[in-house]
């Protein structure tokens, strides 16, 4: 039977830990598991099994790994220092007999986007930002659908734009919706990104530094790897939806407090094929996976065990190929979530109103 490992970490040091070592957890302050996460070896969180092609009936099994580093550490330590913890777990999924290794969350954000993983282990490696990007983009128009927000018409800004996962996200968008933002920290990036998306878009291409030109856009995708909140409360427009693709999040939860009049969406999950036990909570309900994840099973049931996703230019013809294998073997787009709980076409119908209510004038 062929094989995947998949790589994930914490990114929220308390309730990660305590998934694992519920009682270490207690113990140790967040500070200490930022420090002591450089010294904890990789190690094994768990067999996954039951994946099976609704195509082909062909079977695969993997393991959840776990790289002990957190988010924080990842941003702040020396790459070389991530590269070898990250290849140190690559190593582990060789030896358990992978054949073919998924990197999650900021394993695939820090330093070149995998490239110097995957020329350092035998075994082919993909970050699975191709199907992360078609999940995220296909959540957010499904969301704006929702909200009766029509796609073609609505401004739609990117964030993160100049991004592996931000520009193509923006050139798949770029066809489907009206004028587009895309913002990030420097304009010449942005600029190169412009000339690409320009090519592909119905409507106007601007770029922008400033976070708050977002409160002009109905739709936001936002998938920077700042590993904080970028985006606040008065950020947003009044009937706005958000696909948050970044982890840790882009999103403050303060918005989810006080902005009852707009819509976020946790971007990139999946339901995958199959009677599928994942063996460990990683904070998703039973057979859901992030896109990343998700990418790594269904290369291991085409049989397509090649480097695969890797470096920060994602190509457009891959995303493509990417979504007709998953959907071939049947991955489909998991419901709308929202910070990690399901939406509800109730809750979905009570933003619309309360949008509604926003951008009514009240008495001069």
């Amino acid at each position: 039977m062929d094989t995947f490992a998949f790589i994930i970490h914490p990114l929220d040091p308390k309730a990660d830990v305590a998934r694992k070592y519920p009682r270490l957890a207690r113990l140790l302050s967040v500070p200490l598991i930022h420090f002591l996460s450089r010294y904890w070896p990789p190690l094994v969180l768990s067999r996954v099994t039951g994946v099976r092609s609704l195509a082909t009936g062909r079977q695969v099994e993997g393991w959840l790994l776990a790289c002990p580093f957190t988010a924080q550490r990842m941003i702040e330590l020396p790459p070389r220092v991530v590269y070898r913890k990250v290849i140190q777990t690559g190593r582990l999924a060789e030896r358990l007999g992978a054949q073919i290794l998924g990197l999650g969350a900021f394993t695939s954000v820090a330093g070149d986007g995998g490239v110097t993983v995957a020329r350092a282990l035998d075994i082919p490696v993909t970050t699975g930002d191709s199907y992360t990007v078609t999940l995220a983009v296909r959540a957010l128009l499904e969301a704006g659908r929702q909200m009766g927000i029509a796609a073609e018409q609505a401004v739609t800004a990117v964030v993160g734009a100049s991004g592996a996962v931000g520009s193509a996200s923006a050139c798949l968008l770029a066809p489907r919706v009206g004028r587009m933002i895309l913002l990030g920290r420097r304009l010449e990036p942005l600029e190169r990104v412009r000339q690409e998306v320009m090519g592909l878009a119905r409507g106007a291409v601007d770029i922008s530094t400033e976070i708050g030109d977002i409160r002009q856009a109905a739709l936001v995708a936002s998938a920077t790897s700042a590993g904080r909140a970028v985006i606040h409360p008065p950020h947003l427009k009044p009937g706005a939806v958000v696909c948050d693709i970044a982890r840790p999040r882009d999103v403050s939860a303060q918005v989810l407090e006080q902005r009852d009049d707009v819509l976020v969406i946790d971007g990139g999950l999946a339901e995958v094929p199959g009677e599928v036990e994942f063996g460990f909570d990683y904070g998703l309900p039973p057979r859901l996976a992030f896109g990343c994840m998700a990418e790594t099973i269904a290369l291991a049931l085409e049989g397509r065990f090649e480097d695969y996703t890797v470096g920060k230019n994602i190509e457009i013809d891959r995303v493509r190929e990417i979504e007709e294998i998953a959907e071939r073997h049947g991955f489909r787009l998991a419901g709308l979530r929202s910070f990690e709980h399901p939406l509800t076409p109730e809750q979905i119908h009570r933003v619309r109103q309360k949008a509604a209510q926003a951008a009514t004038p009240g008495p001069v």
